[in-house]
């Protein structure tokens, strides 16, 4: 059983909504830090899904991820343009009104002032019926919560600044996940069958094995992955043996 498995680790999805990740025009960013915070808070990052911006998509994700799983995150498609469309989408698939949040138009109204409040700006008080606010520190408009969903903005300073509020105000913490790395200049085929034997002996630790190829040269990364600090250590003492005796045979 992999610790992904453990029914005492919450876990979550990732849905990035917009067109610019899918086209190649925008570089996702956010996976990366979602994934390392929640590991560091003892949750598990199990899925992410990139989606258009089409309403009919969105709401598929976000309905199939949010039954399933614990937490769901969005980003993206809460600023003011046509193609915002990621709260209409959330408040769909909850089968909830969409109205301007008041507290959401207090926050804008104090944060650009009564001249700079444009009606495209109003439009990101737009949320659905009883969400709860999570607060942008970075730009002033808020992103929301509805249940287990977590609705963030794109751009990746504004969605750190929001994700580091819900990661402590809004997120049971869990058992760290604790992370082993054992690197060589050994092929990838060569450790396959020994490393697939120690699998077998430790369930509760994922082991992952990485190639790469810098400067001319062959070399491989094995990450153990465990909740169990000595279960851990004893399958990380089994691939070190396995890569010594690998290395004395070569």
């Amino acid at each position: 059983m992999s610790y992904l498995n453990d029914p005492n680790i919450s876990k979550a999805a990732l849905v990035i909504v917009g067109n610019e990740i899918l086209s190649g025009r925008t570089r996702d960013a956010n996976t990366q830090h979602i994934g390392d915070a929640l590991n560091k808070r003892g949750l598990a990052l199990v899925e992410v899904r990139v989606v258009p911006d089409v309403e009919e998509k969105v709401v598929e994700a976000v309905n199939a991820l949010r039954a399933q799983l614990d937490y769901v995150f969005t980003t993206g498609g809460i600023g003011p343009t046509h193609d915002d469309i990621t709260a209409a989408c959330i408040a769909k698939a909850f089968g909830l009104e969409i109205e301007e949040n008041a507290e959401a138009v207090r926050i804008l109204e104090e944060y650009y002032g009564a001249d700079e409040f444009t009606p495209a700006r109003r439009t990101m008080t737009q949320m659905p019926i009883g969400a709860a606010l999570i607060p942008n520190p970075v730009s002033g408009a808020p992103g929301f919560v509805v249940e287990n969903v977590f609705v963030m903005a794109g751009v990746p300073r504004i969605m750190q600044a929001m994700f580091d509020h819900v990661i402590h105000d809004h997120l049971k913490p869990g058992s760290a996940v604790q992370s082993k790395t054992i690197s060589c200049g050994l092929p990838e085929s060569s450790v396959a069958e020994g490393l697939a034997d120690i699998q077998k002996d430790f369930e509760t630790v994922d082991i992952g094995s990485y190639p790469q190829f810098k400067n001319g040269n062959i070399g491989l990364s094995v990450v153990l992955r465990a909740v169990d600090e000595a279960q851990l250590a004893a399958a990380a003492t089994r691939v070190e043996a396995l890569i010594s005796d690998l290395e004395r045979q070569a």
